[in-house]
């Protein structure tokens, strides 16, 4: 029976992991200057799950589980908007000399991506919450 919970946990753990990252994301939408004040758009991350737990109490949840095994950056290039040579945010060489630096992050998507993730976190809350209730049931049979 803790197994079962401690899988719930995990899968609310991970999608709340997750969740950090996509709002990452859409906070960083529009930030295209490093912290030195160079030209180099922000990046998408990407939430990457594995099966398995490895903080779990019991064997079970550690084999069944879910975590975040690592967060990787979008390879995608990043967006070009314009050609304006003469805007501070310009790219001064390389393939995109002359055009706007913009990130690769579709706030759409993002937005689709932390849906998800919330209705996942709570198909495994709920999943939790039948498992105590089954708990509870089982203890009142015994006493």
């Amino acid at each position: 029976m803790f197994g079962s919970l401690d899988i719930s946990a995990s899968g609310m753990i991970a999608q709340r992991m997750r969740m950090d990252v996509l709002s990452a994301n859409i906070a960083n939408a529009n930030t295209v200057l490093n912290e030195s004040g160079q030209v180099d758009p922000y990046r998408r991350r990407i939430p990457l799950m594995a099966p398995g737990n490895p903080s779990a109490g019991s064997a079970q949840g550690r084999s069944f589980g879910v975590h975040l095994a690592e967060v990787a950056l979008d390879q995608a290039p990043p967006a070009v908007r314009e050609f304006d040579p003469s805007s501070p945010l310009a790219y001064t060489s390389g393939p995109f000399k002359g055009y706007v630096a913009a990130t690769n992050i579709n706030t759409t998507f993002e937005q689709i991506n932390a849906m998800e993730a919330m209705r996942a976190y709570e198909a495994n809350l709920a999943a939790a919450e039948a498992t105590k209730q089954m708990a509870q049931a089982a203890l009142r049979l015994l006493a």
